[in-house]
């Protein structure tokens, strides 16, 4: 059942009343990118087994298992979702409702709550690093960085460059040390260094031929 509305209801088959043995039943909820999925449950009772082998509801987004629910109250190798929410890691959503064969007593299933929520970009990590180089501002379904002032916003789009002068009274150091190691007459006009906030590190050094032998 594939469900793209950004709020919604689901439940197990024939809520309220037991739903039957050997059904399986799944629900991809979609929303707009730049939106997760958070979902709660309202009624929740299944079978409990073991690791919720036999009944159980799955959730998962991303490639990955959020949670498998069975039962009616979490015990210390199953969990049921009590009044915990649980949100999608991206804007997709999978439920999985599964019951075996048999069940030894009656189960009325679940009821459960889904809406799209607005991820906070800004909080997230891109390879271990913030998105933004300076700052990070949120909006609905999106996000945008902007630089501190005096940087220019790199064409992608998170990481601010800058640069500034070397002092004045450096230069002749500098100088005397590009002559020994070019065995050279040369001068000094300017030296760029970037700026402290800059991932992209360069230097920029401007010389001109000098008429000392």
């Amino acid at each position: 059942i594939v469900l793209q509305k950004m709020y919604g209801r689901i439940t197990s088959p024939n809520f309220p009343n037991v739903y039957p043995n050997h059904k399986e039943r799944i629900w991809n909820i979609t929303v707009p990118k730049g939106y997760s999925v958070r979902i709660y449950f309202t009624h929740f009772n299944l079978e409990l087994s073991y690791l919720c082998e036999y009944d159980y509801v799955k959730l998962s987004s991303g490639g990955r298992t959020l949670a498998t629910l069975c039962g009616k109250d979490s015990t210390d190798t199953e969990e049921a979702p009590g009044n915990k929410t649980y949100v999608s890691v991206d804007n997709n959503l999978m439920v999985v409702f599964r019951s075996d064969y048999s069940n030894e007593k009656l189960f009325t299933g679940f009821e459960a709550f889904y809406a799209a929520e607005d991820i906070d970009e800004c909080k997230q990590l891109f390879d271990g690093e913030p998105l933004c180089n300076h700052h990070c501002h949120n909006y609905v379904g999106g996000y945008y960085c902007s630089c501190r002032i005096d940087y220019t916003l790199h064409e992608n789009k998170r990481t601010c460059t800058g640069e500034f002068l070397l002092d004045q009274e450096i230069l002749p150091y500098l100088q005397h040390l590009l002559k020994s190691s070019l065995d050279t007459s040369i001068e000094v006009k300017a030296v760029v260094f970037p700026s402290l906030f800059s991932v992209f590190p360069t230097c920029l050094v401007q010389l001109e031929e000098g008429t000392g032998g």
